[in-house]
Formats: structure tokens, sequence, C-alpha cells
């Protein structure tokens, strides 16, 4: 896989991407998929990883109560691969999804804005990260790769019963806003705090 699309899954698998071995599968594929509303995100995507994938991104529909049909979100996947399936060993233990040891070799700034583009939301001046399918280990493993690789420091919370949330301070998030400006993709900008005037 080329270095972009590395980047693509690494920061997709820290956020709602899934990696999979089928039953009777020897390799892996990669599955991402986002609300209808992020559409734009999900064929931005597609851009990077289409040379992997032999389907579009298209609608998945779920069905109510009344058997009434109605569309959920949109989604696509990669054909199955080793190279795929070397992102698989890594990134899940006994079906678990859980941060690679790794994880600070693997991540660059394109793969924190598609981690923040997947799992970030604003708090005033502040981003948050929903991280609750991991555990505290590996939230402190991923607190230890953004301050060495990034400078960033971060810290978390218990969020009820849900997991773990991450979050960077002001001065912390006004930081990472520089390093993944460049690669956030215009339609979901709104994740970003407005930088200061003053």
């Amino acid at each position: 896989m080329k270095e972009e699309q590395i980047s693509v899954l690494v920061g997709s698998m820290l956020g709602d991407g899934t990696l999979r071995v089928g039953k009777g599968a020897i390799n892996a594929n990669f599955k991402t998929e986002h609300g209808l509303k992020q559409k734009e995100y999900v064929f931005w995507k597609y851009r990077f990883l289409k040379e992997w994938v032999n389907t579009p991104p298209k609608i998945s529909y779920r069905y109510r109560e009344n058997r009434e049909r109605y569309k959920k979100s949109w989604w696509f996947r990669t054909v199955r691969h080793p190279e795929i399936t070397y992102f698989w060993k890594l990134f899940y233990k006994k079906e678990r999804k859980i941060v690679p040891e790794n994880i600070e070799n693997l991540l660059d700034p394109l793969a924190l804005a598609v981690w923040v583009m997947d799992d970030g939301s604003k708090s005033g001046r502040q981003i948050n990260l929903s991280t609750y399918a991991f555990n505290q280990r590996e939230i402190k493993r991923l607190q230890k790769a953004l301050k060495n690789k990034f400078g960033l420091k971060s810290n978390f919370y218990k969020d009820r019963d849900k997991g773990y949330r991450m979050y960077f301070d002001t001065k912390n998030t006004a930081r990472l806003v520089k390093i993944i400006s460049p690669y956030i993709f215009s339609s979901m900008r709104y994740k970003l705090p407005e930088p200061r005037n003053d």
C-alpha cells in the first residue's frame, strides 16, 4: 500500500473503520461506514483507496419494525489482501480492536486528521476524541505516541459506562489543528474550533 493509503487506513482504524477476515477467508478486508450526511467524506476516503476497492461507495439500508426500508449510511470495503491482513493482525486481538504497540510509527498528520474526522468533536475551543473501543492502557499508549511524535499533550476521562474519551486542552487543541488542518476535508471542518483572533 502507498503511504497515504496506509495513513487513511490507520486513522480510520483509530476511528470508525473495521478490518475483518470472513468465514473461510485467509486475508482481511477494510470497511469504512459513515452517516448519510458524510457522503462526501466517504467518497474522499474512497479516492485514496479506490485501487483496492471493486465497488464504489453505496448506501446501506435498514428496516423499521413495520418492514419499511430506510437509508442508514454510506460505505465501501476493500478487497481481501495480504497487505491489509498485516494491519488486521496489528489492530485486532481475539476479535477486539486494539491500539497496536507500534502506533507511534504508524501515525502521521494525515492519519491524525482522519482519526479526528472519524471520531473527533469540538467542545468550545477544545477537541475531544471518542476512544470508547480502547482500554486505559491503550489510551496511554496513544497519549505517549502523540507526545513523542507531535509534542501533543492529551488527557482522558471515563464517560459514564461508554468507555474513555480523550481530549486536548485549548493550547494543545490549537497545536493539533495546526498539524491536521491541511488534511481536513472541507465538509469536516466543522469539527475544528474557529481560530482565535487575539
